[in-house]
């Protein structure tokens, strides 16, 4: 997607004020060059826009990823590939059970994304690309993925809430708190670096270009998604706390810490156990990171040129 800030090294002019040019479509120093004052709402409005609608579209995926991760799963709840597990879902479970959980994240995914975006523009210009963006609720994370298992206790979010806060105390919400950190760092810079590269090829000169911002950003999805696996099963087992797998080491209480996770994961499933989910982590990620980077491109775009023309006019 286009940035507000252009890349070191960019080929593109200095900033003109001209208005938009008459074919609707700006140029890119005009689209980059939206006025200080207005910037930050901008990424803002259009990173929470974005974030609603990766999150809530592929929210069934998400569900499915939760559960391919599980270490032990029931024997009814053991999935070959996404397409059968969501069949699986819909035929025993009911139509609606995929979406389970949905309206935690969509209160958490606007305004995390609003602060993700902000901070990524933010960020890329006063450090010329060095970056760590990122907004996540945690809360929301634990209650998503807890509604989302097999034969969860849980009907709704704030049921789920009252639970775990009245059994396992409000730190329940932050046991996967440090794992969330450790994987945020490595799979934003992949996520981050994959797509200004991909960029770099398809749309060099940055301008309002569709088709580019969504092949880079499904492919830096993908690449990001599958080399952040590990960690993602061990975030997974954090905030469910399974207590199948649990059960058969003898692990008595909850578990917590990234190192207790890493370990239980390896006692139970080996080196292959820190991929379980990885087909369903990565087809979720590729759609979800080309929606998010499209979505967001087009209302910064879309916004940006409102304001030049209400610039322009006045």
């Amino acid at each position: 997607m286009e940035l507000s800030c252009a890349m070191a090294g960019s080929s593109a002019a200095p900033p003109g004020p001209g208005p938009p040019a008459a074919t609707g479509l700006m140029e890119s120093d005009d689209y980059e060059s939206l006025p200080s004052g207005v910037a930050l709402g901008t990424h803002m409005v259009a990173g929470a826009v974005a974030g609603i609608m990766e999150h809530t579209i592929m929210y069934p995926v998400d569900s499915v990823k939760t559960r391919m991760q599980s270490l032990q799963p029931d024997p009814k709840a053991q999935y070959r590939s996404v397409y059968e597990a969501l069949k699986k879902m819909v035929l025993t479970e009911g139509f609606w059970r995929p979406l389970r959980g949905i309206n935690v994240t969509m209160l958490g995914a606007g305004p995390a994304h609003a602060l993700y975006f902000a901070c990524y523009e933010k960020m890329k210009k006063s450090l010329s690309d060095i970056f760590q963006p990122g907004g996540n609720s945690h809360l929301a994370n634990v209650v998503k993925q807890r509604l989302q298992m097999f034969n969860s206790p849980y009907t709704s979010v704030l049921g789920c809430v009252r639970t775990v806060q009245r059994t396992e105390g409000f730190g329940a919400f932050y046991r996967s708190y440090t794992t969330q950190l450790t994987m945020n760092v490595p799979f934003q810079a992949i996520h981050f670096i994959t797509y200004e590269l991909v960029q770099e090829h398809l749309n060099p000169h940055r301008h309002y270009h569709p088709q580019s911002h969504i092949v880079a950003g499904a492919l830096a999805g993908a690449v990001a998604a599958a080399a952040t696996t590990p960690l993602d099963v061990c975030k997974t087992l954090l905030n469910t706390q399974e207590n199948t797998a649990l059960s058969s080491l003898k692990i008595k209480g909850h578990l917590s810490g990234m190192a207790n996770a890493f370990s239980t994961v390896y006692q139970l499933g080996g080196v292959p156990g820190f991929f379980k989910g990885v087909q369903a982590r990565v087809i979720y990620q590729m759609p979800s990171t080309a929606i998010a980077w499209s979505v967001y491109e087009f209302f910064k775009y879309f916004l940006t040129k409102q304001a030049l023309e209400k610039k322009s006019s006045s």
